[in-house]
């Protein structure tokens, strides 16, 4: 890649949850960080991890979306947000779903991109659809400052479903799923980015398999110095089951009412579960988008992680 190459914000990503151009009035901090991923690929598991490096304890006086809201979600209005992140005093870390090409890109913020298998990817979004109230949908409808086309739920069959949703270009005006960006465009869209040096790529199977040594790797990235003696500590609270049991205080916007049940937004965390699914056609149609829109060392990784 020419090292004189950097991101540019060419495109606008709307939907009936999120709108990029929200990012229009935020301004930046040095050390500022964006955690960025596509829909369930561990977003809120890396905003634990990144609070757990920035605070050094493993209990927070807020919920953790106070700390790091979704600045692209309506279900809040963007004064509000911005009035939140500007009051903070401690490092900030702010969540998005926005691919880099509708983010503002700034020299002195920090960008984690979370990849995960999209198969695992859509297993979790299926679980996830299921658990959001009806009511948090109308919030964020009624917060949008854009005409909203009719919302299409999409397919009966989960094996459909999965079709357009994996076919889903993830591009701005593309239709075939207004549910969440595509996987493959999102990591891309960072992917080729990756060498420089504010940018970090994080597998979520690389989470589950070393925790311990991405957290490190992540303190690395942020230039943040933690005493041997509390990684114990901080490691076990970012670990899968024990955020469940704090789902009150981790899932995203509880206080907000989104969830049917908060700990139910932790699903179960597992991968390869979209085997017991997914059929012959299925996957077929999914390693020939794999192959044809991803290069192979990319396709490689978002199925395996970096230790994979």
């Amino acid at each position: 890649m020419n090292k004189m190459q950097w991101p540019e914000r060419t495109a606008t990503y709307r939907s009936f949850a999120y709108d990029s151009k929200r990012w229009d009035g935020f301004v930046p901090r040095a050390g500022d960080i964006a955690i960025c991923t596509p829909p369930k690929c561990g977003t809120t598991w890396m905003q634990m991890i990144c609070a757990l490096l920035i605070f050094q304890k493993t209990e927070f006086d807020r919920p953790l979306s106070g700390y790091s809201p979704w600045l692209d979600m309506l279900i809040a209005p963007v004064e509000d947000v911005l009035d939140n992140l500007d009051a903070q005093k401690n490092r900030r870390f702010i969540k998005t779903h926005t691919p880099l090409d509708g983010l503002p890109y700034y020299e002195q913020m920090s960008y984690i991109c979370v990849g995960r298998d999209p198969r695992d990817a859509f297993m979790s979004m299926e679980a996830h659809q299921r658990n959001v109230r009806p009511e948090a949908m109308a919030k964020m409808m009624e917060n949008a400052t854009f005409p909203l086309p009719p919302f299409d739920p999409g397919p009966k069959e989960p094996e459909a479903r999965f079709i357009r949703w994996i076919k889903a270009s993830g591009k701005p005006g593309d239709e075939k799923d207004p549910l969440s960006s595509s996987v493959l465009h999102y990591v891309e869209s960072f992917w080729r980015f990756r060498q420089l040096p504010n940018i970090l790529m994080v597998h979520y199977s690389d989470l589950k398999n070393d925790l311990a040594g991405e957290m490190r790797r992540i303190a690395d990235f942020l230039d943040i110095a933690v005493r041997e003696d509390l990684w114990p500590a901080l490691v076990d609270a970012a670990r899968f089951e024990n955020m469940k049991a704090n789902a009150d205080q981790l899932a995203p916007d509880a206080e907000a009412g989104i969830w049917q049940d908060n700990s139910g937004f932790f699903n179960k965390g597992k991968s390869g579960q979209w085997a017991d699914l997914l059929g012959d056609e299925a996957l077929a149609v999914y390693h020939d988008e794999m192959q044809a829109r991803l290069e192979p060392e990319l396709a490689h990784w978002l199925e395996h992680g970096r230790l994979g």
